[in-house]
């Protein structure tokens, strides 16, 4: 079994393992692009180890007494071994997760994080206690090299896939409208490296009776979906449920589909989960999909909630420049006061005042009922692109979101995180369903996957889907995405207003 990424939560991959008819032994093969993206990525990764153990050793050797002799540079090498046979350990190579998603920084992650642990319990067993300097610094540096280098890869590839290049090319099979909502995901979002190029449908036939969905050509029914992927060179089958798909029929596809480059894709209709939470496990010889509650462990949830309050405080700190201009210019600018107070609803909606600079006019609030009709937002909320309410200092601020700076405070005091769904109003939970009440079970963000996805110009139920996505799916590796993200969408401007 393999997950797509997690940009893709609604299907699921899966790669056949049995033999029919014939012993197999086929692999899909790597086009050219992946071959050299995955050569590049491992280049990366060992130059990273290099240049740390290389800068650890100049640094460490100079410590240790003259009678260790060469002992340095013998752990350097051991350590440089443990690292870069961590790596492939971890699957941190695999081409399945190299490109796209949180799956590649937290192997990466968990690869270093095992190196550390290695070299902890080898320096007790041995009796080394030096080697403290190389879990402390070592390997946080190798991740200091490691982790950018590989952004920097990915942004190269993602630029090629906005061209249409390095693209994996997918036949979908399923209902017309379940295949045009993925030709439109696919083309949205073309750092995910699919191209959808061929469709099945039930009958054969595309949008009104035609032969095509979106532009891309209908090339048969669901029962010649094996005839025509075999012969196209597809990377991917991807399959919707369809009465036509009875387990057996999919079982067959899996088997046909095992001597070409295709590896078949489903789509679990019933749910949109990805992640951490399933796991594909045999009862009583049946393939079955878990699914476990959205948890935080305990370790997690202390690991989250330090790294907010620490890097609240030492964002505060090194903002407070910052923070003091924009409350001087908020300040001269109507004589007003700096800083707008509200009620937000947060964890387990539990209320708690937000801060933020005063970007509107005094009145706002009595103005609202005025202004209703005007309403641009979707869902509970009121938006307008052009708020005769906002000053001329909060268009700049709210241009790019420097209007949220003092909800670091919230941040520090623990009524907010750093990464989480968007703080609602009180009104707007008394509106929600028992789908958007989800949003509750963790703490609201300073950013999320709504900031890093078009901010106000999302629709209700998208700004939903990806709030929920973000409970369902949480990691440490994607609340460090959406930071890196967030960076660029905010200077970008797209969607704030």
């Amino acid at each position: 079994m393999a997950l797509l990424p997690h940009e893709q939560p609604h299907l699921l991959a899966v790669t056949s393992t049995r033999f029919h008819g014939r012993h197999r032994n086929h692999r899909s093969p790597l086009a050219v692009w992946e071959s050299r993206y995955r050569t590049a990525v491992i280049m990366s990764d060992v130059l990273a180890t290099a240049l740390a153990t290389l800068l650890a050793t100049v640094l460490i050797g100079r410590e240790l007494p003259d009678y260790l002799g060469q002992l340095p540079r013998l752990v350097s090498v051991a350590a440089l071994l443990i690292v870069v046979a961590a790596l492939p350990a971890n699957r941190a190579w695999d081409p399945k997760i190299l490109g796209q998603g949180a799956e590649e920084f937290r192997r990466l992650g968990k690869a270093l994080v095992a190196t550390a642990v290695t070299l902890s319990v080898a320096g007790v067993a041995f009796e080394l206690t030096h080697l403290r300097l190389w879990v402390f610094f070592v390997v946080p540096a190798v991740g200091a090299i490691a982790f950018p280098g590989r952004y920097l890869l990915r942004r190269l590839l993602h630029s090629r896939r906005g061209k249409g290049e390095c693209l994996l090319p997918v036949m979908a099979a399923g209902s017309v409208e379940w295949a045009a909502d993925l030709i439109a995901r696919t083309r949205k979002e073309p750092h995910n490296g699919w191209r959808v190029e061929a469709v099945c449908t039930p009958d054969g036939f595309g949008t009104d009776g035609t032969q095509e969905v979106a532009g891309v050509p209908v090339v048969g029914a669901l029962g010649d979906l094996t005839e025509r992927a075999q012969p196209g060179g597809y990377r991917v089958v991807a399959v919707s449920a369809d009465p036509y798909w009875t387990p057996r029929q999919l079982q067959r596809l899996a088997w046909e589909l095992e001597d070409t480059e295709s590896e078949l894709v489903v789509a679990p209709v019933l749910m949109e989960l990805a992640g951490p939470r399933l796991h594909v496990s045999g009862v009583v010889g049946l393939p079955l999909l878990r699914v476990q509650a959205p948890t935080f462990g305990r370790a997690k949830r202390v690991i989250k909630n330090c790294v907010d309050r620490l890097g609240a405080l030492i964002l505060l700190t090194l903002l407070a420049p910052v923070l003091l201009a924009i409350a001087v210019i908020v300040k001269t600018d109507d004589g007003g006061p700096v800083l707008f107070k509200q009620k937000r609803v947060g964890q387990g909606g539990k209320p708690f005042t937000m801060w933020k600079f005063r970007t509107m006019v005094v009145n706002a609030d009595t103005m609202l009922n005025e202004l209703r009709a005007s309403n641009q937002g979707a869902g509970p909320l009121f938006k307008m692109r052009q708020d005769p309410r906002v000053t001329g200092p909060g268009r700049l601020l709210r241009r790019y979101s420097l209007d949220e700076l003092p909800q670091l405070i919230n941040v520090f005091t623990g009524a907010m995180s750093l990464v989480g769904p968007r703080p609602p109003l009180p009104h707007e939970v008394e509106q929600y369903g028992s789908d958007a009440g989800r949003r509750l079970l963790v703490k609201p963000g300073l950013t999320g996957l709504w900031q890093i996805s078009g901010r106000s110009d999302l629709p209700w139920e998208e700004a939903l889907r990806l709030d929920l996505r973000y409970v369902e799916d949480w990691s440490l590796a994607l609340d460090a995405i959406i930071l890196w993200k967030t960076v660029r969408a905010v200077f970008s401007g797209q969607g704030a207003y």
